[in-house]
């Protein structure tokens, strides 16, 4: 499957549905699912300016799946401010022409260890995931929902 890595917090508003638009400064031809990956670098600026607390986010993980449906050309960085509440990137970012429009987020409730790589790569889970431990920990974390509904 394509997975896509995008630096925090920028990850986190994406699978939460925040952002809808990725700024970049290439192109794709690439239409539908793909998974997001939150990379070890954090900006450290970006939190501070949307208020994130840098603690609690996960780096060097996949975390979720979005869809990328179309390409927005943008023509001036005019355009880019109008779109600000989609893309919600700082002005670093003004100079990126495309603007992948995105829908559907999807969490993941157990991030996959992943290392990352540029543009759109393959990912294989398959051979990353042990399936015990994600069984082990979705388990657990019923268990507790259970127990927690109880008292």
């Amino acid at each position: 499957m394509k997975c896509l890595s995008v630096s925090q917090p920028y990850a986190d508003l994406i699978i939460h549905g925040k952002k809808t638009v990725e700024l970049r400064t290439w192109n794709t031809k690439f239409r539908g699912e793909f998974l997001v990956h939150a990379p070890l670098a954090i900006k450290k600026e970006a939190c501070k300016k949307l208020g994130i607390d840098k603690g609690e986010i996960r780096t060097g993980v996949i975390i979720g799946r979005a869809e990328l449906y179309d390409v927005k050309i943008y023509n001036s960085t005019n355009e880019i401010k109008l779109d600000y509440n989609k893309h919600l990137a700082s002005k670093e970012f003004f100079d990126h022409k495309y603007g992948f429009l995105l829908r559907n987020p999807k969490e993941f409730r157990v991030p996959i260890p992943y290392k990352g790589s540029l543009g759109f790569f393959e990912v294989k889970l398959y051979s990353k995931i042990n399936y015990n431990d994600i069984k082990s920990e979705l388990f657990d974390e019923e268990y507790r929902y259970q127990w927690i509904g109880k008292h």
